[in-house]
């Protein structure tokens, strides 16, 4: 009676310190980390309406790749000496680390300098009209000038639970959500993928939106095309949460440890 009661007790004990490590893998267990979950695994082919894009427009400290080329190598130069490096903080897409960036900054009065053409205001307009307003003005001086213009610090910052948090310089101005996501290493397997923050400065206002990553439509919301100087936060779920919860990490070690020590020194005694 007595040697099965010692059994009975050592398969109750097996079976809490089996509940004890279940419940430890539970807090860990990733949970939604599947991108467009709505998309059925048999599916074919599948039309979905994407978000139209809207051209992002020039503010002030923007800063400005603008180069004009003319059948004459002398006036090239003469044109394009101007543009400066400007520090410029983050990573780019491609490059490791960058720490300027060769262009003309927007003052805070909506204005670039150009050598020759003069003073422009650029603000509120895209590259596109900049550069045909730009080669209005140098088509009056020399004959079938070429115009560039592109932005050159189209920035976008991605923070929490990516691979790589940091601000980006993208490597051109039609990014969206997904770009941003893969310029920094994609989402850890604890980021949220259901509720990811976008934060936008909408006319001297911060505008917040929140972004499911798990449904197929975040192709066709209005904030899948980012926007310069955007932020994007990836919050951690609850399986982060639970593992850096020191208290009750510590109090559950403790518990499978005493239980641990019982079954082994119940395992030694001898009848």
């Amino acid at each position: 009676m007595c040697e099965r009661s010692i059994r009975d007790f050592k398969g109750l004990l097996i079976m809490l310190s089996g509940v004890v490590t279940l419940f430890i893998t539970s807090c860990s267990a990733p949970k939604n980390i599947t991108y467009f979950r709505d998309v059925p695994d048999t599916i074919k082919q599948q039309e979905i309406q994407q978000a139209a894009y809207s051209t992002p427009l020039i503010q002030a400290d923007d800063i400005l790749q603008i180069t004009i080329q003319t059948l004459d190598p002398a006036a090239t130069a003469m044109l394009n000496q101007s543009a400066g490096a400007v520090p410029v903080s983050g990573n780019t897409a491609v490059a490791p680390a960058v720490t300027a960036a060769s262009g003309y900054l927007v003052d805070k009065d909506g204005y670039v300098v150009l050598p020759l053409i003069g003073k422009i205001m650029v603000r509120g307009k895209t590259t596109d009209s900049v550069r045909d307003e730009i080669k209005t003005i140098a088509a009056t001086y020399y004959k079938d000038p070429v115009v560039n213009v592109r932005f050159a610090n189209f920035k976008i910052t991605v923070l929490g639970e990516v691979n790589k948090p940091s601000t980006y310089v993208m490597p051109n101005e039609k990014v969206t959500l997904l770009d941003a996501l893969g310029a920094a290493g994609d989402l850890t397997i604890y980021g949220k993928r259901e509720n990811v923050l976008l934060i936008r400065d909408n006319n001297g206002k911060k505008e917040f939106v929140r972004l499911n990553l798990n449904q197929s439509n975040i192709f066709s919301s209005p904030y899948f095309y980012l926007r310069q100087g955007d932020v994007v936060y990836v919050e951690p779920n609850k399986s982060k949460v639970s593992s850096t919860d020191f208290a009750q990490v510590k109090r559950i070690s403790i518990l499978a440890s005493v239980l641990s020590l019982l079954i082994v020194a119940v395992s030694r005694i001898n009848f």
